[in-house]
């Protein structure tokens, strides 16, 4: 009987199948990234700010401690290292293809809902009296007290989009992300009590939450801003990862949907194969495929190759 080895679904041998089965998914991607660059560039709500207003709004006006291009290397980047190190040892191109389109979906769909809140409430940051008056000489209108800023006009724009957090939103999207996957992976919640899987399922949370909490240690955010946007960030990450993965407790959870339905379409060709030739006797790739997924659900993702079972002996294990 043959060896089947983890590696037979490679980018080489089926990336590009998958990638044009999901064509459309890509253009949607693309299409999200347009409409984020769009919400970017128009100009937010500017909420009424008066005289009385400006006690809780002129904190220090202060530098990022996590600056604007280290999210995307925080959310996006640092999930992608870990899905390729995973491939590197899986050649699983299904896993890996769902992982970045999922991720990817995560957090442009994070960061569109978030930057359409933020254009659309224009609240005013904690910082806002100093990016609009930066010399300190406060000036407001006679009939309606509303503030007459006479600041930067791209700084004053940015001072108008404090809810919710963009920091915490995408690094939750992000790393929300990667916690459903590895708690997949590493099957976390198979009920034999290993703790230690758990910790390694919260670091990625931790670190958005370390994000997070710089927000509101730079001023740039209240606290209101940065727990919306960390609870937005994880919903859209949970609908995102289950809709290319099972639920981690699940039997199968440690693989996408689109690999177990890749097997059941294959067994279902063999089946008729079979029939139409009764003589064949050779397992099929699909056969042995079932008997991998049994065994990475006892023995985890180290499983690089297995013995395939007498074909009579698959019904009974499905």
């Amino acid at each position: 009987m043959a060896d089947i080895q983890l590696g037979s679904h490679t980018v080489k041998s089926h990336g590009v199948k998958v990638a044009k089965f999901h064509m459309h998914d890509w253009i949607i991607l693309l299409l999200l990234g347009v409409i984020e660059i769009i919400l970017n560039v128009i100009e937010p709500f500017h909420r009424f700010v008066g005289k009385d207003m400006m006690t809780d709004l002129k904190y220090p006006l202060k530098s990022n401690t996590v600056p604007f291009w280290a999210v995307p290397m925080i959310g996006i980047v640092l999930p992608l290292v870990i899905f390729l190190a995973i491939y590197y040892r899986r050649r699983d191109v299904y896993d890996l293809h769902h992982a970045i389109l999922g991720l990817l979906f995560s957090v442009l769909i994070t960061g569109v809902i978030t930057d359409a809140i933020k254009d659309g409430v224009g609240r005013p940051r904690p910082d806002f009296f100093w990016r609009c008056f930066p010399d300190g000489k406060e000036d407001y209108d006679n009939v309606t007290t509303n503030v007459r800023c006479h600041g930067e006009h791209s700084v004053i724009k940015e001072g108008h989009k404090s809810f919710p957090s963009g920091h915490s939103s995408w690094s939750f999207a992000g790393l929300g992300f990667l916690s459903w996957y590895l708690a997949g992976k590493i099957q976390a919640f198979d009920r034999r009590g290993h703790v230690a899987k758990l910790c390694i399922v919260f670091l990625p949370l931790l670190l958005a939450s370390l994000v997070a909490i710089s927000r509101v240690d730079d001023y740039w955010h209240h606290w209101q801003d940065v727990f919306a946007g960390g609870l937005l960030g994880l919903i859209v990450a949970s609908f995102c990862y289950l809709q290319f993965f099972p639920p981690p407790y699940a039997v199968n959870g440690w693989g996408p949907h689109a690999y177990f339905q890749m097997l059941a379409d294959d067994q279902s060709n063999a089946q008729v194969t079979r029939t139409a030739n009764p003589l064949s006797t050779v397992p099929s790739e699909t056969d042995a495929g079932y008997i991998h997924a049994e065994e990475e659900q006892q023995h985890g993702i180290g499983m690089t190759s297995l013995r395939a079972l007498p074909d009579i002996e698959v019904g009974g294990r499905q």
